[in-house]
């Protein structure tokens, strides 16, 4: 018979998980929705902030050209975010954040909590699980450390989905409920590792959800468990 999780921090990551589920569906569906269930259960919407509701209409945000991708072989330093109020910029930076990590600088533990630290400090908000999904589980990353493995990440584009800037587009003044805003990114990611320093790339795609507040610079709400195109 299968037993049911008793950790009480268990409950709390469900709700954080359906949290941004229900986030994620009304931003690309319908944000006009997006109000309504954040202030149920008497919360009030966040006074965020970000460009201006009309800025999604210029959409994409390329990076650099495509074009050859090898790993750096000097260790990395653990992901730090940067100071912007630009959601596509934002979403770029984390997405390499994600789709990098060095086995040979630092513990799996320590790229965990470096990632966590580029969530909102809002815990109603952030998805951390979401986040942890993406860094190796503690057995793989003891096996990549035994090969010296480590990975570098290039963002070739960023933008708001087709269906988030429709639904701007349609309602310019929902986003202001929580300005959570929706970002694909896309580019390559290469790994290395010893006797292999060339390694291989591939291409890597995701959608995040990012917030921005007036007050203070984005913050990660987490990864989407699909790609919005």
């Amino acid at each position: 018979m299968a037993q049911h999780s008793t950790h009480p921090g268990g409950a709390s990551r469900v709700r954080r998980r359906a949290l941004l589920g229900t986030v994620v569906l009304v931003v690309l569906v319908a944000l006009a929705g997006l109000a309504a269930y954040l202030t149920r259960d008497g919360r009030s919407p966040a006074e965020t902030s970000a460009p201006p509701p009309s800025s999604p209409t210029a959409s994409s945000s390329p990076a650099s050209p495509p074009g050859p991708l090898t790993p750096h072989t000097r260790p990395h330093a653990l992901p730090v975010p940067p100071k912007t109020h630009d959601p596509i910029a934002y979403g770029k930076a984390a997405a390499a954040a994600l789709w990098s990590y060095d086995t040979r600088a630092y513990s799996q533990h320590a790229l965990r909590k470096a990632l966590r630290g580029w969530l909102t400090t809002e815990t109603k908000y952030a998805d951390p699980a979401s986040v942890d999904k993406v860094v190796p589980s503690a057995v793989l990353w003891k096996e990549m450390v035994a090969n010296g493995q480590f990975a570098s990440a290039k963002v070739y584009e960023g933008h708001f989905p087709n269906a988030f800037t429709r639904a701007l587009q349609k309602d310019p003044g929902a986003i202001t409920q929580a300005y959570v805003y929706a970002v694909t990114v896309s580019g390559k990611q290469a790994i290395a590792w010893k006797g292999s320093p060339a390694g291989g790339a591939e291409s890597r795609s995701t959608t995040l959800a990012v917030q921005c507040r007036p007050d203070r610079p984005c913050a990660l709400v987490g990864v989407m468990p699909s790609v919005a195109p």
